[in-house]
């Protein structure tokens, strides 16, 4: 199931990730997007829309309360999401290349040469 995963700014200045139900027209599952500054820079953290209340990413915003939608955002916040979610871990093509590296030779466990 493909979801239409939105990242939204709401009309009191949150920043939320959410699924999009185009039948009812709210952002679903809300995950709020803090930013924390550090040394390197700035470091984004998704965390529960009710935390810390709920500890769960739940809830619902209805789409009159959205004041801007990102027509773009990182694969990977995305990704974040979807794991967070879903309880799925995503691997990238740079972990896949990992894995070549790491098996003895280029060989797998089971003697099959990775590519």
């Amino acid at each position: 199931m493909s979801y239409d995963i939105r990242l939204a700014k709401l009309i009191n200045g949150e920043t939320v990730l959410g699924k999009w139900d185009e039948e009812t027209k709210c952002l679903k599952d809300l995950a709020i997007l803090q930013t924390v500054p550090t040394q390197q820079g700035v470091q984004m953290m998704l965390m529960p829309f009710g935390y810390p209340f709920e500890t769960e990413i739940a809830g619902e915003v209805k789409g009159e309360h959205i004041l801007y939608t990102y027509k773009t955002f990182p694969e990977e916040l995305k990704n974040k999401y979807i794991e967070a979610t879903s309880n799925l871990t995503i691997s990238s093509a740079r972990d896949l290349s990992a894995l070549n590296k790491m098996a003895a030779g280029g060989k797998s466990p089971s003697g099959l040469i990775l590519k």
